[in-house]
């Protein structure tokens, strides 16, 4: 396979883990412009002004999901983006104060950063 079609060959396990982490991003791109409850927590976790950064974070996910999925700077990509999961999971635990992400802690988003992190580092360049 040649030229982006080998960033889409699932039989390669760091295609499907950069896949992963830039795909689920598109609930949370989604979720900031039709779910209002995602406006109180931005409130809540003391962004000031909270729509603004909630539009921020929203264009900063839209980019992070088009660099993982199409694989463009992927190491690069995939550090922004286990940054970017560290901060929202530091305003999640501010705001919640629990771990359990089903009962909205941080578990999911220190689980999907670390993610980010292995995907960083297995394809850094060397």
């Amino acid at each position: 396979m040649t030229g982006y079609l080998q960033n889409f060959d699932l039989t390669n396990g760091v295609n499907i883990l950069r896949l992963i982490c830039g795909l689920f991003f598109i609930p949370h791109i989604v979720g900031k412009f039709t779910e209002p409850a995602t406006l109180n927590f931005f409130k809540a976790a003391k962004f000031n002004p909270p729509a603004t950064w909630m539009y921020i974070a929203g264009a900063i996910e839209t980019v992070l999901t088009i660099g993982l999925v199409f694989g463009i700077y992927t190491p690069y990509v995939a550090a922004v983006a286990a940054f970017h999961l560290l901060v929202a999971g530091v305003a999640t635990h501010k705001v919640t104060g629990k771990w359990i992400w089903v009962i909205g802690g941080i578990e999911y988003c220190v689980f999907w950063m670390l993610s980010c992190v292995a995907l960083a580092l297995l394809t850094w360049p060397k």
